[in-house]
């Protein structure tokens, strides 16, 4: 309810009109960098309406000027901010890159390099969401209890809930769980959604940055060091094996870490890492393998891409 009630004040009109006072004295200083994240965009029109937005009064950065002030010191002009893209679904293709280049707004999309032409293969998430939305069983036997399945409104609390404990559990045990609930629900297989390798060379022959984001989508605090940095540089491997030369950044997924990754990352030359921590950028002296960025979701508003923007100037590095 509480959620409901902030969603719904982000959305009216008076907070939009605050937001829009607000934004006069939002001046950020030189190298002060807000980086947004989107995975899957809901409707069209929001999504266009929030790069418009972002290409009126911002400089919007490619990921090839943010990899010259890392390597070369260059300076990035205040009210800088950048678009990224994790798991490379196929809206992003469709829908979102065609907007983005009408209003002249970069992209940086992370792969998830197991999954392009692997329709078998599909995120852990997506599975438990379209068993749970399409099962006939009415109560689910669970490791949290027996879960009701009776209308959508419980059936989406119970994908949450379930997302959430799965989060919590080391990579092999979570993903054996989510295949055990998925046979429990008497669901067919499904096919993923990803982005195939030809539509990829594509994208990047138009000028979208690809970067690495494991290979199959691990925690990185869920599995050992070893396991997460071998992931991460497979999957730069890949990129390089399907798509050509490309910079050695990195998407944590889930924005899950820890210290002992980070500094494997380091030791192997990762020159950039990034996060799902809210918050705005520091350049002069940020830690680049530990880049903040705002998570945009699909029910998204240009009002909700305002306030982030404005809030994460708050929480910078």
């Amino acid at each position: 309810m509480a959620k409901q009630l902030a969603q719904a004040l982000i959305n009216s009109t008076f907070f939009s009109k605050v937001i829009t006072v607000l934004e006069k004295f939002d001046r950020t200083r030189p190298n002060q960098l807000r980086i947004l994240t989107y995975h899957r965009l809901g409707t069209p029109a929001a999504f266009e309406a929030q790069m418009r937005y972002l290409a009126q009064g911002h400089h919007l950065v490619a990921m090839d000027e943010l990899f010259a002030v890392f390597d070369r010191g260059h300076v990035l002009p205040p009210r800088s901010v950048m678009v990224t893209f994790d798991d490379a679904y196929q809206d992003f293709a469709t829908v979102a890159w065609p907007m983005m280049k009408r209003h002249g707004v970069p992209a940086t999309v992370f792969v998830a390099t197991a999954f392009p032409d692997q329709p078998a293969r599909v995120f852990w998430w997506d599975q438990l969401q379209s068993a749970l939305s399409n099962t006939s069983k009415a109560v689910l036997d669970t490791p949290l209890g027996k879960l009701p399945l009776g209308n959508t409104q419980e059936r989406t609390c119970a994908y949450k809930q379930l997302r959430d404990h799965v989060k919590t559990l080391p990579h092999r045990e979570a993903m054996a769980l989510v295949e055990q609930l998925y046979v429990a629900l008497g669901q067919p297989p499904v096919v993923n959604d990803v982005l195939g390798w030809d539509a990829l060379r594509r994208l990047a022959a138009e000028g979208v940055a690809l970067g690495a984001h494991t290979q199959t989508h691990p925690l990185m605090n869920r599995v050992s060091p070893e396991e997460a940095v071998r992931e991460a540089f497979a999957s730069l491997r890949d990129l390089e094996r399907e798509i050509g030369a490309v910079l050695p950044i990195f998407a944590y997924p889930n924005g899950s870490f820890n210290n002992a990754v980070v500094d494997q990352l380091k030791q192997r030359g990762m020159a950039l890492a990034f996060t799902t921590g809210a918050g705005s950028n520091n350049l002069q002296n940020v830690d680049w393998l530990r880049l903040r960025r705002n998570n945009i979701g699909p029910q998204a508003t240009v009002a909700v891409v305002q306030s982030r923007l404005l809030l994460s100037s708050v929480y910078a590095n």
